[in-house]
């Protein structure tokens, strides 16, 4: 996926420059998974217009996969271009060990749980969310209902998800096949069975939507806070969970970290932006907007899109990802899944 750059004085799209993301003092750059950007209105447009009528700090806006950002600021650590980092697990743990991150303690940490933050202070859960899939409701009837379900030969050319180690949402498929199958021989061999209707690669899992919403794909991954708001702009988009071969369906959290880039040329300005999205009133939009889960403890989630989520995830079991140990198989599985897959 292209990477994009939003100046969000007045949304002017442009190309990515060489050299330093800017020499001025009244810009800050962040570098984002995609998802929170998504529909109109949208709950990083809003806080970014906000900050910037707070602060007079303008915010550069560069969107890619979640690895695709981690990526670009390990290639630029010898001249940084990023401020800020935001991205899903593994990948903000993967860039904190690979020293990518500055520890940072913002106002909200107290109010942030431990379950939610780098023991460390390099990173902090922003937006809360699920893995999940997603269907055309205009041309099927009902989700398919179990994971053997999609092998069936209608769906050949019609499902695509996102690429494991290239997208987050890609990786928590194969993450979620794991554990709903209970090991890798099978997860792989479902995988593999699997390949023989899924379209191709996608290194971003946002532009699926579109492609179910149009019914070019019938089914695609996502996840529930980007579904969900892009459901106001798709229409024929609805949200499932396959039962794997237990009869279970299973998701995990699937949180947008953020964080403080190592050497960042605007360091004071990155603090500054985490500080104002981690805060309460940034955080009090997160369900109505961004149709995500607000990560501080005193801000209570509610209204009708978290009463939307509780419905969906109702008879869904939430797991917990051991993040530190799937880090170090990380490498492994997606190796296993590009020889079983031939992608």
């Amino acid at each position: 996926m292209r990477a994009r750059v939003v100046v969000t004085a007045g949304l002017v799209l442009a190309a990515l420059a060489g050299g330093r993301a800017s020499a001025q003092s009244g810009v800050v750059t962040i570098y984002s998974a995609d998802g929170l950007h998504d529909g109109s209105p949208n709950w990083y447009q809003t806080e970014f217009d906000a900050f910037t009528k707070a602060t007079g700090i303008r915010v550069q806006y560069v969107e890619a996969g979640s690895a695709v950002v981690v990526a670009r600021v390990d290639r630029e650590k010898t001249n940084p271009q990023a401020d800020v980092l935001v991205t899903l697990p593994p990948f903000m743990q993967q860039a904190a060990a690979d020293g990518l991150l500055d520890a940072y303690t913002p106002p909200a940490a107290a109010e942030i749980a431990a379950r939610d933050k780098d023991p460390q202070g390099r990173y902090y859960a922003m937006v809360n969310n699920y893995a999940d899939w997603i269907y055309n409701a205009a041309i099927l009837k009902a989700p398919p209902a179990t994971f053997a379900d999609l092998l069936a030969p209608q769906f050949k050319n019609k499902i695509q998800y996102s690429t494991p180690g290239q997208a987050g949402d890609g990786t928590a498929v194969m993450l979620n096949v794991l554990r709903a199958f209970g090991g890798q021989e099978q997860a792989f061999a479902y995988l593999r069975k699997l390949q023989v209707n899924n379209l191709g690669p996608s290194s971003s899992t946002g532009r699926l939507t579109a492609l179910v919403n149009k019914g070019e794909i019938w089914v695609a991954n996502g996840d529930m806070q980007m579904n969900l708001a892009q459901m106001r702009d798709n229409p024929n988009v609805r949200i499932f969970w396959p039962t794997g071969p237990d009869g279970k369906r299973l998701t995990f959290s699937l949180p947008y970290y953020i964080a403080l880039v190592h050497g960042a040329p605007h360091s004071a300005n990155g603090q500054k932006l985490i500080a104002f999205l981690l805060s309460k009133d940034a955080q009090e939009q997160v369900a109505g907007i961004a149709m995500g889960v607000p990560v501080r403890m005193d801000v209570e989630p509610a209204g009708e899109t978290f009463a939307t989520m509780q419905t969906l995830l109702k008879g869904v079991e939430i797991w917990s990802p051991d993040w530190d140990s799937l880090l170090k198989n990380l490498q492994p599985y997606v190796s296993e899944w590009h020889q079983q897959t031939g992608s």
